[in-house]
């Protein structure tokens, strides 16, 4: 067996034993692959973290920042209590639309608001709401500009917020200083601010099984 297909193997064991069935995250999965969404959703033993960082947050206000099916939406929204609430921003119209319907088939169509636009320009809308701080930001969008999304996630954040940022190893490429893609470059000026940033405390994890060799990074507001 390939050391990629005992990934995939060893995910689907832990999946089986430690998440069971459910329906209304399958059905996102197979409606955004119908509508042609690209696969690229978090793992559901991914999905489960996030949604158990969510209650360990003790979090009642969520940002997303990269909606796509709303996969991963719908385990942070199933981590809210009574009264939470969760934004989340897409780029794709497109997107979007699957997203809302897979959001109403999952009961939280009340709970979660899905803003359609560029989330460069969605943030600086959304900050002069004056919002409440959010206490967690999960961002999984265009990797270039993850500079740019940490930064606004830092002004709609509060001490004790947690910042999690997808998508960080990437096959190992982050690391490879000969690589320039912007995607690359803009998660190593990122993780750059997360080591850094005053107000930051970060670690990352790298990660290997359904979505190969990846990672997230992990950052406390602390000031």
């Amino acid at each position: 067996m390939s050391e990629a297909r005992l990934w995939h193997t060893v995910d689907d064991y832990f999946t089986e034993r430690l998440l069971g069935d459910d329906e209304a995250l399958a059905a996102a999965l197979r409606d955004s692959d119908a509508a042609g969404l690209p696969p690229i959703a978090v793992s559901p033993l991914q999905g489960k973290l996030l949604q158990l960082l969510a209650r360990l947050q003790g979090a009642r206000r969520v940002l997303e920042i990269g909606t796509l099916g709303g996969y991963s939406t719908i385990w942070l929204g199933r981590a809210l209590p009574a009264g939470g609430r969760l934004v989340t921003l897409e780029y794709d119209p497109r997107h979007a639309e699957v997203a809302v319907r897979n959001l109403a088939r999952a009961g939280l169509a009340e709970r979660v608001e899905v803003r359609v636009g560029p989330a460069l320009e969605s943030l600086p809308k959304l900050a002069d709401e004056q919002p409440p701080p959010f206490d967690l930001v999960f961002v999984d969008a265009d990797k270039a500009n993850n500079p740019h999304y940490v930064e606004w996630a830092l002004r709609l954040t509060a001490v004790g917020s947690l910042i999690v940022l997808d998508n960080v190893v990437r096959g190992g490429r982050v690391a490879d200083p000969g690589n320039t893609d912007p995607d690359v470059v803009g998660t190593r000026a990122a993780l750059e601010m997360f080591g850094t940033h005053p107000r930051l405390d970060a670690t990352a994890v790298q990660t290997v099984g359904a979505k190969d060799h990846d990672g997230f990074a992990l950052a406390r507001v602390v000031s």
